[in-house]
């Protein structure tokens, strides 16, 4: 099994041992995930696994991201279930726009993603990406053709952040998610937004959002970008809380490359 808990060596082939086994089913407003410039006012029939190939010592779905199978309750949707539980939940509350693969990390099971998400967008539903966007390029030039909106973590600008998150790792970590996001971005039939939790000490520094957002202009200036509060979660609940005030004054700095940036968990 690897590091990530889902993916695992069968007969010489790295296989996705999670496949269709979801821990998460909720119906979602697409601003939870979040996605504020998408089909704003709808819902999503989000749902998630086990496992990630981050350890971000702040992770906030760790009951779910950084345990395996043996460690959480599943059950098993193939992806024909999933989209008519999506087609009947959007009967029954048509602000249902389609299903959205989040919660922890989707991209390990990517080939769930990618059979739900063409089976989906036959049946006339959308598909959204909640991910930490560290995936091989192969992966995201695979699924970017279906998925129609999508949030990509970028939690951080240096290859010493990505090394908290991803020891041994880090420089290529964090390539990996600015190719997904430039993937992404390039990408005319997905809506993009992205995400950097602020954690004190770490990443809060108006040059590091400076530069994020300086970045992301370069690829889209239309990119919406979310700087979002830290609460103190898993193996890092030495630090308080982000202060408000930090939050809003790094959305200014982000404002002067950006137009579209918003505030979260504050």
């Amino acid at each position: 099994m690897g590091a990530c808990h889902a993916r695992v060596n069968h007969g010489g082939k790295v296989v996705s041992e999670n496949y269709g086994r979801l821990t998460s089913i909720a119906l979602d407003p697409i601003e939870k995930k979040p996605i504020a410039r998408w089909e704003p006012g709808t819902m999503v029939l989000s749902v998630g696994s086990y496992g990630c190939n981050l350890t971000c010592p702040f992770c906030q779905n760790h009951a779910i991201a950084q345990v395996s199978a043996r460690e959480v309750p599943w059950r098993e949707v193939a992806p024909r279930e999933l989209v008519a539980l999506a087609l009947d939940t959007q009967r029954r509350d048509p602000r249902c726009r389609g299903i959205s693969y989040t919660y922890n990390e989707p991209l390990v099971s990517w080939e769930y993603v990618r059979d739900c998400a063409r089976l989906a967008h036959d049946a006339g539903l959308a598909n959204v990406l909640v991910s930490n966007g560290c995936a091989a390029p192969e992966v995201t030039t695979n699924l970017a053709p279906w998925i129609d909106a999508a949030n990509i973590d970028l939690k951080g600008f240096s290859a010493g952040f990505y090394e908290m998150c991803a020891p041994g790792m880090g420089a290529k970590a964090l390539e990996a998610v600015k190719q997904t996001i430039a993937t992404l971005a390039a990408t005319r039939t997905c809506h993009l937004e992205v995400t950097t939790l602020v954690v004190p000490g770490t990443n809060d520094t108006p040059e590091d959002i400076a530069a994020i957002a300086a970045w992301l202009a370069s690829l889209d200036a239309d990119i919406t970008y979310h700087v979002t509060r830290f609460f103190p979660r898993w193996h890092m609940q030495d630090r308080e809380p982000t202060p408000v005030r930090t939050v809003y004054q790094l959305a200014n700095v982000a404002r002067e490359h950006l137009p579209h940036v918003l505030v979260g968990n504050c």
